[in-house]
């Protein structure tokens, strides 16, 4: 593995990331009207919260996050729990590593550079959906080493994916039963 180079996200990396994105998640986990959106919903004042690794020109790494009051709570969200207001929490939708590159530092990387642009965007903390079933699960591992704090688990989180999008679960299928935990890192003093 050759230097990694970190840049904020930006339109000249969908391809590359919409084709990591769907070899890890599966099927029809994003597409480009969906990326584009979530790009969108990064930006405040200038500030991208949002970035990519590079190995060259190979993507091999994505952190995809929402500006605190560019997203909506749902009922996978559970705010009262969070002990800050809404609309200064980020949403990190999304971290993915291509697995030839794991455990090399990368998603913390780009979960630091993510924090840092929210925090200038006004965030004071972030919150997460950790897929429970990554392999080892890595995921859960990795956002609780980095601070992550568990606020609530979610059975079936994503099975409306599956029924309204097409989305296939890299374990369940179209049947997707993974749980979802709900967790919350919060920044600087907040912690």
């Amino acid at each position: 593995m050759s230097t990694i180079e970190y840049l904020p996200l930006h339109q000249d990396h969908f391809a590359r990331l919409l084709t990591l994105a769907n070899s890890v998640h599966g099927d029809n986990y994003m597409d480009l009207p969906a990326l584009q959106a979530y790009h969108q919903a990064g930006l405040v004042n200038n500030i991208n919260a949002s970035w990519v690794a590079l190995d060259g020109e190979r993507l091999v790494g994505f952190r995809i996050t929402w500006a605190a009051g560019n997203w909506q709570t749902d009922k996978w969200c559970s705010p009262t729990l969070w002990g800050l207001p809404e609309n200064q929490v980020c949403y990190f939708k999304c971290n993915t590593v291509d697995s030839q590159y794991r455990a090399a530092g990368i998603g913390s990387q780009m979960l630091k550079l993510s924090v840092r642009e929210a925090a200038k965007q006004g965030a004071r903390a972030g919150l997460a959906h950790i897929w429970m079933q990554s392999p080892g699960n890595s995921a859960f591992k990795y956002f609780t080493k980095c601070g992550g704090k568990l606020v609530k688990e979610h059975p079936g989180k994503w099975q409306e994916n599956c029924d309204n999008e097409g989305y296939v679960c890299p374990i369940c299928g179209t049947q997707c039963d993974c749980v979802a935990a709900e967790m919350l890192l919060k920044f600087g003093r907040e912690a």
